[in-house]
């Protein structure tokens, strides 16, 4: 699907990252090492660094997430705001972050592909 004239480096590339999110949807690949060079502010490339060390399977607050890239909890709303701006979402996985509550909250796919990308990796909301 890629042009003819693809750089033999990017095709490569897009095999790698299809392959890895095959596996991830099927269930047999939980971290993902496709090489990410994201574009961003430096506060959002903190909160981007702080969401690839969630494990899988978790979930975590905003001010959760805010701690993590060595802000206060009282970031929670521009680490917030950059969550949403997370250019590279399921490998850079915005899906496990909740409310402080522990509510499922936005998410710029939707809400469904959300909780989807969540049980799917095995956390059941209660």
């Amino acid at each position: 699907m890629l042009q003819a004239d693809t750089p033999p480096a990017v095709a490569a590339l897009f095999d790698m990252t299809a392959r890895q999110l095959d596996e991830y949807f099927a269930g047999r690949l939980r971290v993902f090492d496709v090489p990410l060079e994201v574009s961003g502010t430096d506060f959002q490339k903190r909160v981007w660094g702080a969401l690839l060390r969630i494990p899988y399977g978790m979930a975590v607050s905003y001010g959760d997430v805010a701690r993590d890239a060595g802000l206060s909890q009282r970031h929670g709303r521009p680490v917030g705001t950059a969550v949403g701006r997370n250019p590279v979402t399921i490998i850079i996985p915005c899906h496990r972050v909740l409310s402080h509550s522990g509510l499922l909250t936005g998410y710029t796919g939707g809400l469904s592909r959300k909780l989807a990308l969540l049980e799917l990796e095995g956390f059941e909301l209660t």
